[in-house]
């Protein structure tokens, strides 16, 4: 058993696939070519018009989305401190202070009452995770971005087609609310390719052009350059690749859910697990599924146990960004975030991905609960 499959997922595309890259090899054009365009102009169009701006990977992202914005050494952005390294990871690449705001328990996302108490002169940027799949919530977000003149930049490298849906009934894709959204197209990804890539969302076309320019070496005219940018692409066999799961992601998604809920029943009335809860305004593209175990729960324990049986399974993500000492120039110590401290001890991730069956579901839930249930 594996945490993703992609082998089998790639067989049932297979010849979609190997279609899309003979025309990338025979055209010759590998970087900047027509699969490219077309991935972007189709991207563009599922997330509901928004200017897609591809480039090398995830984490390069987030990076142009922050230099692609008016920002300064010293400024201030606010990010939660459960998550993957790479948020916070460009923040202080370019010279800018993460500053951490703990998550909710239920939905493991930025807790949005916590935020504006740590909003200071220097604030410039809010920039939430739409963490293992489902939305933080963005409406008030915006709002206490709107009242505070901030940026919003939304990671929503693992949210890919996941909605929220306002309180008047308004409903936009993950990545499409803020000033920038962000995504990864890691294999893993619900939208994946076989190797790295990313992209950016921007409404703004003008913003946008600036997120091209950088991605570009800062360079709109070949050989001509107008601001310090990097080298960051997505090249045309991976576009291809996308261009075909692209048609396929509503598809995974419903297999994801589909799979989420099996779990769900599966583990239903176990006191020592709570399963991923789900945030009324936000649907769940389970990019990863990620529960909860009782404080009483030895996780080191139930993860033997599970390999034992042939079952893997993950900690995303075991150590809080704050006590990592890569972020000790912040000053921190436990018991700053509890609730992401406590996270940190106690998630854990089953395997997930499009090609899960109920059998194979049924091994995992039945060795989980003998694991979690021992003494």
């Amino acid at each position: 058993m594996q945490m993703v499959d992609l082998h089998n997922q790639y067989l049932k595309i297979r010849d979609e696939v190997e279609a899309a890259w003979a025309e990338v090899m025979d055209s010759g054009a590998f970087i900047r070519g027509k699969a490219v365009k077309e991935f972007e102009e189709n991207l563009s169009r599922y997330l509901g018009g928004s200017r897609v701006v591809t480039c090398g990977n995830g984490t390069d992202a987030l990076q142009i989305a922050l230099m692609a914005l008016d920002l300064h050494p010293g400024d201030e952005v606010i990010t939660p401190p459960f998550t993957f390294i790479a948020t916070a990871e460009v923040i202080a690449l370019l010279g800018l202070k993460p500053v951490f705001v703990d998550v909710e328990e239920r939905t493991f996302t930025l807790d949005v009452d916590k935020v504006e108490a740590a909003i200071t002169p220097r604030t410039k940027v809010i920039l939430p995770v739409h963490l293992f799949g489902q939305c933080a919530d963005m409406e008030p977000l915006l709002e206490i971005a709107r009242r505070h003149n901030l940026y919003v930049v939304e990671d929503a490298c693992q949210a890919i087609g996941a909605t929220y849906t306002f309180s008047d009934g308004t409903v936009r894709m993950a990545g499409t609310m803020g000033h920038i959204g962000c995504t990864s197209f890691f294999p893993s990804k619900n939208l994946g390719c076989f190797g790295d890539g990313g992209a950016l969302f921007i409404q703004d076309e003008k913003l946008a052009g600036e997120a091209a320019c950088i991605a570009n070496h800062g360079s709109v005219q070949k050989y001509h350059h107008e601001r310090i940018g990097i080298n960051s692409r997505l090249d045309s066999l991976q576009a291809a690749l996308l261009n075909v799961k692209l048609r396929y992601l509503d598809e995974y998604i419903r297999a994801r859910q589909t799979a989420a809920a099996k779990y769900n029943q599966l583990l239903a009335g176990c006191d020592q697990l709570t399963v991923p809860q789900v945030a009324p305004h936000s649907t769940h593209v389970y990019h990863q599924y990620t529960l909860r175990l009782a404080n009483s729960v030895d996780r080191v324990q139930v993860q033997a146990e599970l390999k034992a049986a042939g079952i893997p399974s993950m900690v995303y993500y075991p150590v809080s960004l704050h006590l990592q000492p890569a972020f000790a120039f912040l000053g921190h110590q436990r018991g700053d975030f509890p609730v992401a401290e406590h996270l940190a001890d106690t998630v854990l991730s089953l395997p997930m991905h499009t090609e899960l069956t109920d059998e194979m579901q049924e091994t995992v839930a039945k060795a989980l609960l003998a694991a979690v249930n021992k003494g």
